[in-house]
């Protein structure tokens, strides 16, 4: 393994100054370049401040970069879903067992973090304000224009990563390769935030380790909670129709709706109208691709190659993840460039599908079942069964958020319990006999069969 190759990473956001500290610990010279100014400057305006939910696919990366406890300290747990009904009504849903928490983070905070964690490492050249105009596939040479000075400048590297995103400008040369796929759509629904401000001494409003949710059938809002006291609040919402951004325009269309959809949320957020108005109202894209990388030359990771929407709080946590599974396979092929973009690219394309498949079918559970006493019912029968069995049925949502198992296994795994729970919830009298010993037995026959 040659350490004195040069190595490009275009996108400084979450994946590429993690991958960037992932490539310095073994040696290698990394620049990266940031269209964005600098998010650590006093002055720095923009990004999106919509929060994360961090859980242990992410913590994995986090820990073998070294990085886990800082992060850490910045990180809020949140142990269970709040349910708020249309009449401030309250009902839970524990995320897992034993304390299992997913963790709320600041988007931009925590990139400032791992920002100042690459720069403590020599190899490491941070250039902000300069975007990728073009590729030199042949050479694989940068075209790359400073966007303040408007210098252009063509640099020569080894390898390059395109961590840049949903709109990634690597991943449009490689557009233009032959046999190269590619496929973008968009939700019908887009998102704005809106606040929940601290109380006057930086207490929480309302329960502080938690993700709260109001599920309204096509819409939802939910909260996340930050160090300061205040929850950055997000609200899903059909981009046209009856109930939509279309459909909400003045002052008293806004308020009339938010009094009658969300009426506890309103008494927590003074400022959600002047919030509606001024903030933007932001599309949830997703992007599909293959492969993932070009010869030993090129190589996507992040949303870059899998932007997903992020109703399964992994959208992160999977940028993350191909921090680390990259890392483990190129340790496993000794440092051998053209292997190891092969074989990440092979293995990491039908775990994002899924993970996409898996985020589109959690927005409905999120906005419309999280409401339905039986849906609470048949997940209350999937806790107390895994207890019993924890060898025989980890709940989906474990299997994604709490385990590593790759995606697309958890998909299959899941989508053979939910057969199993659609016979077992439909007997008439499963209200009366749900935590029974018959209803144990039927899973284990089910999973026996």
């Amino acid at each position: 393994m040659n350490t004195n190759e040069r190595i490009a990473v275009a996108g400084g956001g979450l994946v590429g100054s993690l991958l960037a500290l992932f490539l310095a610990r073994r040696g290698f010279k990394v620049d990266i370049y940031e269209r964005r100014r600098d998010p650590r400057k006093a002055d720095y305006i923009g990004g999106r401040s919509i929060n994360l939910a961090l859980s242990d696919r992410g913590w994995k990366a986090l820990e073998m970069a070294g990085v886990a406890d800082a992060v850490r300290d910045a990180a809020i747990p949140m142990y269970r879903r709040v349910m708020h009904d249309q009449a401030g009504n309250l009902s839970f849903q524990q995320y897992g067992k034993d304390q299992q928490a997913i963790y709320s983070v600041s988007r931009g905070g925590l990139n400032k973090l791992l920002l100042e964690k690459a720069d403590e490492y020599d190899e490491v050249t941070v250039a902000f304000d300069t975007k990728v105009n073009d590729i030199n596939m042949k050479e694989n040479i940068l075209h790359l224009e400073n966007t303040v000075t408007g210098e252009i400048k063509e640099v020569k590297y080894d390898r390059i990563f395109g961590t840049d995103g949903a709109f990634s400008a690597v991943r449009s040369r490689l557009m233009k390769v032959d046999r190269f796929n590619f496929e973008q759509a968009y939700l019908d629904h887009g998102y704005k935030e809106l606040t929940i401000p601290p109380t006057a001494d930086g207490k929480h409003r309302i329960e502080t380790n938690a993700l709260h949710i109001w599920p309204r059938g096509e819409y939802m809002l939910i909260a996340l909670p930050n160090q300061d006291g205040s929850f950055t609040c997000t609200l899903f919402f059909p981009f046209e129709g009856k109930d939509s951004f279309e459909s909400l325009n003045t002052t008293e269309e806004i308020r009339e709706f938010f009094e009658r959809e969300f009426k506890d949320a309103v008494d927590l957020m003074p400022t959600y109208i002047q919030d509606y108005h001024e903030n933007p109202t932001s599309s949830l894209v997703m992007i599909r691709c293959n492969p993932w990388h070009f010869e030993d030359k090129i190589c996507l990771m992040g949303d870059a190659s899998h932007a997903i929407v992020p109703f399964y709080g992994q959208g992160m946590n999977s940028g993350f993840e191909d921090c680390s599974v990259f890392e483990e396979v190129f340790e496993a092929n000794n440092g051998d460039w053209e292997k190891t973009f092969e074989q990440f690219s092979k293995k990491r394309k039908p775990e994002a599908d899924a993970i996409l498949e898996l985020a589109l079918r959690n927005y409905i559970e999120m906005r419309d079942k999280t409401a339905d006493p039986q849906f609470l019912l048949q997940k209350k029968i999937e806790k107390r069964f895994n207890e019993r069995h924890p060898d025989k049925w980890i709940p989906l949502y474990s299997q994604v958020t709490f385990t590593h198992i790759p995606y697309d296994e958890a998909l299959r795994n899941g989508d053979v319990q939910d057969e199993i729970m659609k016979r077992v919830m439909d007997r008439p009298d499963i209200e009366e006999v749900w935590d029974s010993e018959e209803i144990e037995q039927a899973i284990l026959a089910e999973i026996n069969s």
